[in-house]
């Protein structure tokens, strides 16, 4: 797995909606998984907001280079990407 090979201190997964079968299947992969819900029926992830609007490729591209490590060896910082799109808005 690539996240492993990269040696990292731990592996969280952490996310508010998820398939029961997704978190099966990632949960040997991850020190910690943290969902909040994970309904049997489960058809779309956008069933769960209110507004799920589409982000563009180029928006996702420029907040992974914003926030990336400054170079290689060097630990990443958490992203709030919400808090992000919200600065980008503003």
């Amino acid at each position: 797995m690539f996240l492993k090979a990269r040696n990292p201190h731990e592996i969280v997964l952490a996310v508010p909606v998820a398939p029961p079968d997704a978190l099966r299947r990632f949960q040997p992969l991850c020190d910690h998984v943290a969902c909040l819900l994970a309904p049997e029926y489960f058809a779309a992830i956008g069933q769960f907001y209110q507004d799920f609007e589409q982000v563009e490729d180029a928006e996702v591209v420029r907040l992974l280079r914003e926030f990336r490590p400054a170079r290689p060896g060097t630990r990443s910082r958490p992203v709030d990407i919400d808090q992000a799109a919200r600065r980008e808005r503003d």
